[in-house]
């Protein structure tokens, strides 16, 4: 039986919580409970499913039973048109000391996996960023760079390094412009899904947390962290673009398998 859904606002708490009441299930994320925006998900259901904290694998059972009724389409993975090369051309991003570096020159000479965070609080991101940094032997065996992108300042690249302990290189960008350049998804109807919402439980299960001091920083606040990314394979060459994928939806991580075949034939 489909499960019906719907979303709407509300947080809470240090951590995460379900709250069962009647036929509904609300959860709610681990935040400093700010007052500009309260984001939750209310996952209604006819019957009770869990009236407690979830293990894990309940927690993956909302999961895939939310997958059946809210489910994205699959990631693009064709190559970067030539108009959208072109843009990136012009694109600058910053390294954690400051300097100035063309996005392009990160794969001009090399092949690189760049993925390209929410934001630098984002705890998916951060999940994501282990998904990654998890096959870097491969990729290094290869010869190929993992690079992390996030829309932010320099010093909040700086934050997400020495927090996550990223393996791979981090950069910023606070002008957006790469992401605007991919045309990466942007909006509220794309940050909370019940889908994402479940993500968020499922990452605060495995111990990763949101940085709220982040998330709230002007930086991701100018563009209300509605912001979502990507991942692409590039290089060598500033044009050679072998994979793309863009987030429909917060925590829409592709298979593992599409990246390291693109990357590491």
């Amino acid at each position: 039986m489909a499960i019906p859904l719907r979303a709407t606002a509300l947080l809470d708490d240090n951590i995460v919580k379900i709250h069962h009441h009647q036929h509904r299930i609300v959860i709610v994320p681990a935040a400093p409970n700010p007052s500009w925006f309260r984001p939750n998900f209310i996952i209604r259901h006819h019957k009770p499913i869990i009236n407690a904290f979830p293990s894990s694998s309940q927690a993956k059972r909302l999961l895939n039973a939310v997958r059946a009724v809210s489910t994205s389409p699959g990631p693009e993975s064709s190559a970067v048109s030539e108009g959208t090369a072109n843009l990136l051309d012009s694109v600058e991003v910053f390294d954690l000391n400051g300097n100035k570096i063309a996005i392009s020159d990160l794969w001009k000479d090399r092949k690189a996996v760049v993925a390209f965070a929410r934001h630098f609080g984002c705890v998916l991101c951060r999940k994501r960023a282990d998904y990654l940094a998890a096959h870097k032997e491969k990729m290094d065996a290869a010869g190929v760079a993992l690079v992390l992108i996030g829309p932010g300042s320099v010093n909040q690249a700086k934050t997400f390094a020495e927090d996550t302990k990223f393996k791979g290189e981090v950069y910023a960008d606070p002008s957006y412009s790469s992401y605007e350049a991919l045309r990466f998804g942007s909006g509220v109807l794309t940050t909370f899904t019940p889908k994402a919402g479940l993500k968020i439980i499922e990452a605060y299960m495995e111990g990763y947390r949101q940085d709220w001091q982040l998330s709230f920083e002007k930086e991701t606040r100018t563009r209300g962290g509605w912001q979502q990314g990507g991942i692409i394979v590039a290089g060598p060459g500033k044009h050679n673009f072998s994979y793309i994928h863009k987030d429909k939806e917060a925590g829409d991580d592709p298979e593992i398998e599409e990246i390291l075949t693109a990357c590491c034939p």
